[in-house]
This record gives structure tokens, C-alpha cells and sequence, in this order.
């Protein structure tokens, strides 16, 4: 289970004031879901997802002295550029993804000579999955034609990815809201949160 911190916690550790933090929620540098109302002895609370919250934190405050808070929301938001295009030469240079990804999805999509940031994005996560040790060049051409085809679909629904592996074939599932569908299995990657992948990657290449 997620850990959660107090709002109260949360100002004295981070050494920030109320009035900041909505001021970075009203411009949306913080989602709205993460300020989850629980009642406590004392009444409603508010609570965050602990990690997720101090990791944005920490962003913004390092981030805030070189950008406007409205360039900070663009950064951190789950919407996808659309008119951004890189080419192979570029992604090596900015050292965002191995050639041998890169090779991987050009043997699976034929012809490509630029990629836009659905491509690169879905380079990204495969890369972030490979780097954890649990999946296989063949689940991750699967997972990656499984984003190609469904993605769009789903982009606007905060959507995750797990997988699942029993008998050596593995399963993988894109569902949305932290709803995992059933299985008798225990996932070897669960709940990879692909909004997150989406930022982390603007981050990096915007």
C-alpha cells in the first residue's frame, strides 16, 4: 500500500507554505487526485501520496528559479506534444534511449525515419521495463505493439501497465484508475504508471 503523508507533515518537511502549495495545485503542477480528504480523530484531513509529493516537490523548488510556473505545469502535465518530431540522430545524442531499443522498434514499425512523442514514449517505458530485469526482447515487442495499438485510446484515463507471467508466457494488461483486473497470478511488473513515464520523459526532452 502506497504510504501517505498529512498535509500538515508535509509542509513542515518540505519548509513550504500553505499558500504555495495550492498556489501550484491551482496551476496544476500538482494533480487534484493526490489531495485525498481522510478523516481522522481531529476531523478531515488531507493526505498525499507521500513519495509522488515530495518527489514534484522537490522538482519545482529546483526547478522554479528557471521557468514560469505556467512553463513548470506544461512540463508536468500528462498531455502529449503533437507536434514534436526527433530523428534517430538526435535520441542518441540526447542520450535518452539505447540503440538497441531504437533498433527493436524500428524492426517492429518498418520505415520509420522520425519519431514522434508517442514513438519515443513508448521507447521510454519499454527501456525503463528492460533496465528492471523481469521481461524479455519478446515481451517487450508485444507490450510495445499493445501501446502502439491501444494508447490512444486510453491516453486521457491515466492508464497503467502490468504484467503478468505463469508458465513462462506472460500477460500484459493496460487498465486505468489503479484498477488491476483479475488474476491468479502475481504480476512481475504492476501498476507502472504510464503518466508518470509521459512526465519524467518531457522532463527530459522538452
Amino acid at each position: 500500500m502506497e504510504e501517505l503523508i498529512s498535509k500538515k507533515d508535509l509542509l513542515v518537511e518540505m519548509s513550504i507554505s500553505y499558500g504555495q502549495l495550492y498556489r501550484w495545485k491551482r496551476k496544476k503542477l500538482i494533480p487534484e487526485e493526490w489531495f485525498m480528504k481522510k478523516s481522522t480523530y481531529t476531523g478531515q484531513e488531507t493526505f498525499f501520496p507521500r513519495e509522488k509529493i515530495m518527489d514534484r516537490i522537490h522538482q519545482i523548488l529546483n526547478m522554479k528559479d528557471g521557468a514560469s510556473l505556467d512553463d513548470l505545469a506544461d512540463k508536468f502535465s500528462s498531455d502529449i506534444p503533437e507536434s514534436m518530431v526527433r530523428r534517430r540522430e538526435e535520441l542518441l545524442s540526447l542520450q535518452i534511449l539505447s540503440k538497441e531499443i531504437i533498433n527493436l522498434y524500428e524492426e517492429i514499425f518498418k520505415g520509420k525515419e522520425e519519431y514522434s512523442f508517442e514513438d519515443i514514449l513508448y521507447m521510454y517505458i519499454s527501456e525503463d521495463l528492460l533496465n528492471q530485469g523481469h521481461l524479455s526482447i519478446e515481451d517487450m515487442s508485444r507490450i510495445l505493439r499493445m501501446l502502439s495499438d491501444n494508447y490512444e485510446t486510453i491516453k486521457d484515463k491515466d492508464p497503467s501497465l502490468s504484467v503478468y507471467r505463469k508458465f513462462g508466457v506472460s500477460v500484459s494488461l493496460l487498465h486505468k484508475n489503479g484498477e488491476i483486473f483479475y488474476s491468479d497470478q502475481t504480476p512481475i511488473v504492476d501498476n507502472y504508471s504510464i503518466r508518470s513515464a509521459v512526465e519524467k520523459l518531457k522532463l527530459k526532452i522538452i
